[in-house]
């Protein structure tokens, strides 16, 4: 049982979560972000070049006329449109680089600040840790995908080299635009079936770190039970705050107990006190209790000379569909104005202390 225990059989609570965020401990491939780009650079590439041949043929043209006539002021404005037109140029390749740096970050768990990294660790200069991740199932897998990277791309330029080599040995035949458009396409299928392959390997490198983290970051049963102990506090010290909320909710019940008009009860197990203010909307519940409460509350209405009003059916509802403070619900509006013109029945005979039972009055003496 001792072993079980320590088992790390358990999910990672949120807050184990955020605490390995926090610290950088995120499931998270660089190859993804890398080889993503260069699958975008090798479309978007073609695009640029374009426009940069169009630029360049440009600025030539301006750069005979400013040969022509040399002038300081038309060289200067010549420099800035040659730097304005190449940012031109490289901007929408470099800013959709960017993005898919973020969008890969973000599809592997968000952009998360490891501000825990910033501070200084003991633990960090600690040679056996080092040794093990040098030496460790990471590190085989880091050599097992360099071999692979490795092999990938040299198989994937020696089949594109290997389709070149007639064209390239017959190039003398063939017109130079010719050959030179099938490199530049060789180079671009290089390019991008390489970058498959890569994201191919990155997508496993992904998976193999996230499933690594999520069996570090495994808690066991009583880490758990720790946790939740600490997020929503000592159980023994929440059980004594709510007696206390609740020894204070009675102890303000039976101050009010006094202002009390009538007390509904069902002899011995409940008790509801009532008070009617005419002109002030239905009758309000002062107290309620169920055995040792309802005793208490019947002993303050002895002492204060408050009818006690026998009536189970009523004291039962009244128990079970009010709270201290609210007005009766509508239902029980005709039981306890019974229950109140009785009361006032006993006070005009003065006789309005103690225990009463209605329905033992004789005919005639009701509300």
């Amino acid at each position: 049982m001792g072993a079980l225990s320590g088992e790390k059989s358990e999910k990672p609570t949120p807050r184990k979560l955020r605490e390995a965020r926090r610290e950088g401990r995120i499931a998270r491939s660089p190859d993804l972000g890398a080889w993503a780009g260069i699958l975008v650079a090798s479309l978007l590439l073609p695009l640029a070049a374009r426009r940069l041949i169009s630029a360049s043929t440009d600025l030539l043209i301006r750069v005979r006329a400013v040969i022509a006539d040399p002038d300081p002021a038309a060289a200067r404005a010549l420099l800035r449109h040659a730097g304005l037109a190449i940012v031109l140029a490289a901007a929408p390749l470099a800013g959709t680089l960017m993005l898919v740096g973020m969008v890969a970050a973000i599809v592997q768990g968000g952009l998360h600040p490891a501000t825990k990294m910033l501070k200084p660790k003991a633990s960090r200069l600690n040679p056996l840790a080092g040794f093990k991740r040098t030496f460790g199932t990471q590190a085989l897998w880091e050599a097992a995908k360099v071999v692979l990277k490795t092999v990938v791309i040299g198989l994937v330029m020696y089949l594109s080299v290997r389709r070149l080599i007639p064209l390239l040995l017959g190039g003398g035949t063939l017109p130079l635009a010719v050959v030179l458009g099938a490199v530049r396409s060789a180079a671009m299928t290089l390019f991008q079936t390489a970058a498959y392959a890569g994201l191919v390997l990155a997508a496993a490198d992904y998976a193999f770190i996230r499933r690594k983290l999520n069996k570090q970051l495994k808690m066991t049963k009583q880490e758990v039970k720790d946790e939740h102990r600490q997020s929503e506090g000592d159980p023994n010290l929440r059980s004594a705050i709510r007696s206390r909320q609740l020894a204070m909710s009675r102890s303000r019940m039976m101050a009010n107990l006094p202002q009390a008009d009538v007390v509904v009860v069902n002899p011995a197990h409940v008790a509801v006190a009532l008070r009617y203010e005419p002109g002030r909307g239905a009758p309000t519940v002062v107290a309620k209790g169920a055995g040792t409460i309802a005793a208490r509350i019947r002993e303050v209405a002895t002492e204060h000379r408050i009818p006690l009003i026998e009536d189970v059916p009523l004291a039962r509802a009244l128990f079970t569909a009010c709270e201290v403070g609210q007005e009766i619900p509508g239902e029980l509006y005709a039981a306890v104005a019974r229950v109140l013109a009785f009361v006032l029945t006993l006070r005009a005979r003065g006789s309005a202390a103690g225990l009463h039972r209605p329905r033992a009055l004789p005919a005639g003496q009701g509300p």
